[in-house]
């Protein structure tokens, strides 16, 4: 079996060259460790749904209990500036999968689409060397990837049969459990890669079980864009709740990996894919939309007890993956770049000068504008600053304010606002007339700017612009051309004419009506 382990390597690495002399791209090989050969490491990849920097323990925030993300943190690498490629799930999921940035993926670059199989993911490569692989939960979506010819999910054959007891609007998948049977089936000799995908926080949650729990509602901290109210904390017990729901989860797999004597020949990843579902977080690029936990532990190759404060993009894992796992990868066709010199070096802090900076973007997430439209942005994310492009300031970031319901009637003004989750249930919708509360509310939903500029150290719930202001225009100018250089070198449609191409991709979750824009 181990021949034909090599063998089926062999191949995989001589279909890459011929693919090179075939079209005249040069691949770039990984550089496995020499001793990698022997035992290729395995690939745990955790991800929630909707969590944001900075909720874990480990991050000093005491609002909520995160002890397995904590324990890969300390016996890992904790990364206190990794963001997400888009804000949304389908998006951000699929650029983890592939390394590429959103704009580069066609169909799979917005929400709820396609994913077309010319885009390979970093599950088809290891499985094409010799890995088995596997997902349970929410891997790819949403989307429809059986209509690009795909049989099974970008993410790995599922293995989610086993279910459990939990509270009501809390999956019952026992993703644990599934991971267990997943390891049960997997050829002695070959290594594994599997996508453990949680469907927590996801909204909607079960209203007070934070409390119920016994959670301190005390120790919850309210990000700047939400008013401080005990409703509002309540809300995000609820999605704290739901984080610790999957990190005891999390604590059940590494213990089966203790149990199996394969913890620490395993890199484990643990991160989200997008920011909490809150106003002016999910589905926008602002900080806690895109800014995100996100901690590594492999024993045998990365020292542990380590922070690093350099930003990194989730685009950055495939290549790492596949560098680890000695597979060769075309570096010139993938956004991200390989974190095996932090994870193999000894420093903390700031110790890769070139990361200078990470580029996210978004197009449409839910139905909530006339024909669809989305709301594109692009932004760049320095250690300092925040720059967001918003294409089209003329829409409405949140969605149109009404919609058009069955039989052709207008509903109420600001009865929309669907990219924000279940907003029309929420403290800061219901209390929006309020002299207090308003603000907020606008935050949330008014028309932006085409420029905005955020002093992340100083203001991390961005709320004041300063892009207008006359200080900052060398500061906003240099971003601004940073940016659009990179969209440029990298193919991005908004930067030519072919940008609206992105509002033709059909999607395959429900449509809403709307009113034409006045």
């Amino acid at each position: 079996m181990q021949k034909n382990l090599i063998s089926l390597s062999a191949l995989f690495v001589l279909s890459v060259f011929l693919f090179a002399a075939k079209t005249g791209k040069q691949p770039v090989m990984a550089h496995p460790d020499k001793s990698s050969t022997a035992k290729r490491p395995n690939i745990l990849f955790v991800i929630s749904d909707d969590q944001s920097y900075p909720h874990a323990s480990t991050y000093g925030y005491q609002g909520v209990s995160t002890p397995a993300f904590d324990r890969v943190a300390r016996e890992g690498v904790l990364f206190t500036n990794a963001f997400s490629a888009s804000p949304g799930c389908s998006p951000s999921r699929a650029a983890i999968l592939t390394g590429k940035n959103c704009w580069q993926l066609e169909h799979a670059g917005t929400h709820a689409s396609s994913f077309s199989q010319q885009f390979k993911t970093y599950p088809d490569l290891l499985e094409a060397s010799g890995y088995f692989i596997g997902h349970t939960g929410k891997g790819w979506g949403p989307g429809n990837f059986k209509i690009s010819g795909r049989n099974r999910n970008p993410a790995g054959p599922a293995f989610s049969k086993l279910t459990m007891e939990a509270p009501k609007g809390i999956s019952n998948n026992d993703y644990a459990g599934n991971f267990k049977n997943f390891l049960s089936s997997k050829p002695q000799d070959k290594p594994f890669c599997f996508w453990f995908g949680a469907q927590e926080p996801h909204r909607r949650y079960p209203t007070g079980i934070g409390k119920r729990s016994g959670m301190d509602i005390s120790k919850v901290r309210v990000p700047g864009f939400l008013p401080e109210s005990d409703e509002v904390k309540s809300d995000i017990m609820d999605y704290l709740y739901e984080i610790q729901w999957f990190d005891n989860h999390l604590a059940r797999i590494i213990h089966t990996l203790e149990e199996t004597g394969e913890l620490d020949n395993t890199i484990i990843v643990v991160t989200s894919d997008n920011g909490m579902p809150f106003p002016r977080a999910k589905a926008n690029v602002y900080e806690y939309g895109i800014h995100l936990p996100l901690a590594i532990r492999w024993a045998s190759k990365a020292k542990g007890n380590r922070k690093i404060d350099d930003p990194v993009s989730l685009t950055d894992l495939a290549p790492t993956f596949l560098e680890a796992a000695g597979v060769p990868f075309d570096a010139k066709t993938i956004a991200g770049k390989s974190l095996m010199n932090i994870l193999t070096g000894e420093g903390q802090g700031e110790v890769d000068k070139s990361r200078e900076a990470v580029y996210a973007s978004r197009e449409r997430h839910s139905s909530s504008r006339w024909k669809n439209l989305g709301y594109p942005q692009r932004c760049i994310r320095t250690r300092q600053y925040l720059y967001i492009w918003n294409v089209y300031p003329d829409r409405w970031p949140a969605g149109d304010p009404q919609e058009i319901k069955e039989g052709g009637k207008l509903a109420g003004l600001d009865s929309a606002y669907f990219d924000i989750d279940d907003f029309n249930e929420s403290y800061v919708f219901s209390n929006r007339k309020r002299p207090d509360v308003a603000p907020f509310f606008h935050m949330a939903v008014d028309k932006r700017p085409g420029q905005e500029l955020y002093d992340i150290i100083k203001d991390p719930a961005c709320l004041h612009n300063l892009a207008a202001q006359s200080n900052m225009k060398n500061i906003v100018a240099a971003l601004d051309k940073k940016l659009k250089s990179y969209l440029t070198t990298t193919g991005d449609p908004r930067m030519g004419k072919n940008g609206d191409i992105f509002e033709t991709y059909e999607r395959f979750s429900p449509l809403r009506s709307f009113p034409p824009p006045r």
